[in-house]
């Protein structure tokens, strides 16, 4: 308004007080005064009034019992990797979508170089130029982490659907959202927990629905964000993340169970039953496990160059592994998985879990032969163009987990783990039914033994199962950060395998 203008609600006459006309607003300093705090408290009003529906809307999960970003590492060691590399700092700054150093990033932070990234494909995926409605992309997020009823990821996502301007109603559950959106509820489940069940029938059903349909940019987009957010669930439970102090609250988190034990449950292995773990613990002596793993390390060095296994040879113990992965943990997670009323709101069909690639007794599924359908000659350049540059950021953040390494084991140094890293990845596709014709299956039993077995496989296909009992059950030796490198090849074969199955689909529909 016109500072000059007799009229202005913010200029006192002389000799006026107050209002004197119901047409002029005129205030002396003391309403003007007045008038600012009304203004203040009704802006206050609003904020809280904002706040609480966002804290309406979150999962609420138990206090953790222990301190620091995650219940199995010690809280010293992640805040000195921290406190030692700024550059986590700057990252966090440039591409984190809370704008704060989140549980996540301070665990993946013990590999910087990984850390970048992982955050520069994830920000993409959230915030940069694509397909999808930014609360599209968060609501994505919520129904792939409540298929494994992650609330650490839910209630991330809960706070930044809102941000970008969701619909709050939607986070009253499926019920409540468009079509389309409902649609993605299949492909959702079978990505989580049997990808090789995804056919073209599932990819044209999404893209010929009439006004509810998906473009291909869109369904790519979005199987991009749910394979991610499958796979970020995997490390979450297996690296034990606790939940966000959050300052809204009383004692500083926000409070319920997960399934039927909480998160203080998986750092202190209440209620569950370990069956495939029990007599594996202190049995065998730490170091001599040690010695014993780069002994076998040496040997199959050894024997690949003196003789290489027939084609055949090969596939039959790739079919061997495969049935013997049967019996890993089978006991302990035949039952199916009881969802809460929190998370289950926001998928169908809470009791749909992973089963066995080669289930016995059920129909024979033809495997996965890598070498027909890799992500890079086939899966790479499709995504790259049906969803602009992620294709890139995706192989990039695959290489580097893969080729990461510091050539340390423990307390060894000038040591090549190639072949350890490379049976980790190829043990959790070999759970997906997916076969590389040029490795040799055997490697895989010489080098993971059983305990490490039981906590890939449920890390992989039961994450919200993974205790710290089976974290620290393996590899004792090793240090915290050498099995959060573990952790990061796990989420990032799954994501791969996923991605491979569902591209697969994609292409056939294509053709």
């Amino acid at each position: 308004m016109d500072a000059k203008n007799p009229d202005s609600p913010f200029v006192k006459s002389p000799g006026e007080e107050g209002i004197n006309s119901s047409t002029t607003l005129k205030c002396s300093t003391d309403n003007l005064e007045s008038a600012f705090l009304d203004c203040s408290g009704l802006c206050k009003s609003a904020i809280n009034l904002s706040q609480r529906r966002v804290l309406e809307k979150r999962i609420r999960v138990s206090q953790p019992s222990t301190r620091g970003p995650s219940a199995f590492i010690p809280e010293k060691e992640v805040v000195q990797a921290n406190t030692v590399d700024e550059r986590t700092n700057l990252l966090v700054e440039e591409y984190s979508t809370s704008g704060r150093l989140d549980n996540i990033t301070q665990v993946m932070s013990l590999h910087a170089q990984y850390l970048e990234s992982f955050l520069r494909s994830q920000f993409y995926m959230l915030r940069m130029d694509g397909p999808l409605p930014l609360p599209y992309r968060h609501y994505i997020a919520i129904m792939a982490a409540a298929r494994h009823q992650c609330s650490y990821l839910i209630n991330m996502h809960v706070d930044e659907f809102l941000k970008t301007g969701g619909i709050a109603e939607w986070l009253n559950g499926l019920e409540y959202v468009p079509q389309r959106l409902k649609n993605l509820n299949e492909i959702n489940k079978l990505l989580a927990h049997r990808p090789w069940l995804i056919t073209k029938d599932h990819i044209q059903k999404l893209v010929k629905t009439g006004e509810n349909n998906w473009s291909l940019p869109e369904l790519v987009h979005a199987v991009v964000l749910l394979a991610h957010y499958h796979a970020l669930a995997s490390f979450v439970f297996g690296s034990g993340i606790n939940p966000e102090r959050d300052p809204d609250t009383s004692n500083g988190f926000r409070l319920i169970s997960v399934n039927n034990f909480c998160v203080c449950d998986l750092a202190n292995d209440n209620n569950i039953e370990n069956a495939s773990l029990s007599g594996n613990f202190g049995i065998v002596d730490s170091l001599s496990e040690l010695e014993a793993l780069m002994e076998r390390m040496k040997r199959l060095q050894e024997d690949r160059e003196d003789e290489e296994a027939s084609q055949e040879e090969m596939t039959t113990r790739f079919e061997k592994e495969k049935k013997e992965s049967l019996f890993v943990v089978s006991r302990a997670f035949d039952d199916d998985i009881v969802s809460t009323s929190d998370v289950s709101r926001y998928i169908e069909d809470p009791g749909f879990g992973y089963k066995d690639f080669a289930r016995r007794g059920e129909e024979h599924l033809p495997t996965f032969r890598a070498q027909d359908y890799t992500w890079e000659n086939h899966g790479f350049s499709l995504v790259n163009r049906l969803y602009s540059d992620i294709g890139h950021l995706l192989d990039e953040k695959f290489r580097m987990v893969y080729n990461l390494t510091y050539n340390t084991m423990a307390t060894h140094e000038d040591v090549d783990t190639t072949m350890l890293r490379r049976a980790l990845f190829n043990y959790v596709h070999c759970m997906f039914g997916i076969r590389y014709d040029d490795y040799d299956y055997g490697e895989v039993n010489q080098l993971l033994e059983r305990s490490l077995k039981v906590y890939i496989k449920t890390v992989t296909c039961y994450p919200e199962r993974t205790t710290k009992r089976m974290y620290d059950s393996y590899w004792r030796q090793f240090k915290h950060s050498e099995k959060v490198h573990v952790n990061l090849l796990l989420m990032e074969a799954r994501m791969q395998a996923e991605l491979l199955y569902a591209l697969r689909a994609i292409t056939r529909h294509l053709t």
